[in-house]
C-alpha cells in the first residue's frame, strides 16, 4: 500500500523472503509452578497453528528461527 517512492523501490512479493520465529518450551527444574501446570502449559504450546501455513507463506522462501525457553 506504500508508494514505491517512499520505499527502496517497487515491492516484488513473488521474490520476497519471509522470516518467522518459533519458541519451544522445555520443562525446567526450577519450581516456578506446579508440575501439572508446567505440563499443561507446555502441551498447549504444541497445538498452536503453523505460522507459515496460516499466513500462506511459500515454504521455499520462508526461514524459521527458533529458541528454547525453560518453564
Amino acid at each position: 500500500m506504500l508508494e514505491p517512492a517512499r520505499t527502496e523501490g517497487p515491492l516484488q512479493f513473488e521474490q520476497a523472503s519471509y522470516f518467522l520465529s518459533k519458541i519451544d518450551l522445555r520443562r525446567g527444574k526450577t519450581p516456578t509452578m506446579a508440575p501439572w501446570r508446567k505440563r499443561l502449559f507446555i502441551a498447549t504450546s504444541y497445538i498452536t497453528a503453523d505460522a507459515a501455513e496460516y499466513f500462506g507463506l511459500p515454504r521455499d522462501r520462508t526461514v524459521i528461527m527458533g529458541s528454547q525457553i525453560e518453564v
